[in-house]
């Protein structure tokens, strides 16, 4: 019998789970975070799986392995972990992770104020705030950001004709505007987005080849953002995210503000440091802003996006799973759907 245990700091960013392991994350080798993630997909998937999905987790569940930095000027690496699988980038992960190791004394940063962070998807450099030994705001600057594909003309099972734009901030995201065949994500039940969100994901991958120009290994749609009228008048916009086959994001989603940010400055419609404040499925907010411009090696231009969020720690837990339980790995409902 083999048995395993995991320990964990369990919270919340902006409504949106993070489960960071503490304790009990495996070793892994790699010369870059990327390949590191790549390593813990190859050899240790059945932990994602376990922690993430039922009877530990639930179908929207998100976490974190924390590990020690791998580059000289960092503080901490992450792996992310959820349902849909191993991300490159984690934007409501990052900003709970950095406010749990923080609160928890689990880091000390080599510069008062400032976090930067190993992820996959390149150096997460953060900015934090703290009062009574809690951490009230978190601001990191994302990796590079920018809008690959515009205006994209994708057939929908249930809207037929959609124009979308397709821009990575973290990951890739069919960014669906309000347009004649859709009138906006406040029309519709999460149920349903989630189902249509599926179908999205499969039409463009089906139509377009998604490929990061500096990065092929990080390629293909595993997300939608369908966009509409924001709840609040203090609000610019809202959306909600699906990842995967069955995430609904309660948080207005870091790595998806970050790509509507460059999608919108692409467009003309943001300027550099000015605030967009997101909203959510639930009306919780991130503030996104372009803190500057840059290039990609492949001569692409792009935006470094930052994002502004909040998270709690709502307690701490052991897990434990041995072969001998039931689903000992996980299980999803999605797999018992004929």
């Amino acid at each position: 019998m083999s048995t395993h245990s995991f320990r964990s700091i369990e919270g919340h960013t902006e409504g949106m789970p993070v489960r960071m392991v503490i304790d009990g994350a495996p070793s892994i080798t790699g010369a870059t975070m990327d390949e590191r993630r790549k390593a813990f997909m190859e050899g240790h998937d059945w932990i994602r799986r376990a922690l993430m999905l039922e009877p530990r987790g639930h179908s929207h569940m998100s976490g974190t392995l924390l590990y020690p930095p791998i580059s000289a000027d960092a503080d901490m690496s992450l792996i992310f972990i959820e349902t849909s699988g191993c991300l490159p980038m984690c934007g409501h992960a990052s900003i709970g992770s950095i406010s749990f190791a923080l609160e928890a004394g689990l880091i000390r940063p080599k510069s008062s104020g400032t976090v930067i962070v190993d992820v996959p998807a390149g150096t997460l450099k953060a900015k934090y705030q703290m009062a009574g030994g809690r951490v009230t705001s978190v601001r990191f600057t994302n990796v590079p950001s920018f809008l690959l594909h515009r205006d994209l003309e994708i057939q929908h099972p249930h809207f037929g004709k959609l124009v979308v734009d397709i821009a990575y901030g973290g990951n890739f995201y069919p960014i669906v505007e309000v347009q004649a065949n859709f009138p906006g994500c406040h029309h519709f039940s999460p149920e349903q987005l989630l189902e249509w969100g599926r179908q999205m994901q499969t039409a463009v991958n089906e139509t377009v080849d998604v490929i990061h120009p500096d990065f092929p290994s990080i390629r293909g749609v595993k997300h939608t953002m369908w966009t509409g009228a924001p709840l609040s008048d203090d609000a610019d916009a809202r959306s909600v995210v699906i990842a995967g086959d069955s995430l609904i994001d309660r948080s207005p989603c870091g790595t998806g503000t970050s790509a509507r940010v460059a999608q919108r400055y692409a467009r003309g419609l943001l300027s550099v440091e000015q605030p967009f404040r997101h909203q959510s499925l639930i009306g919780s907010c991130f503030t996104g802003r372009v803190e500057s411009t840059t290039e990609l090696a492949s001569g692409l231009d792009a935006v470094l996006p930052s994002v502004e969020g909040r998270a709690w720690i709502t307690g701490r837990a052991e897990h434990y799973v041995d072969d001998t339980q039931p689903y000992a790995h996980g299980f999803s409902l999605q797999g018992y759907v004929n």
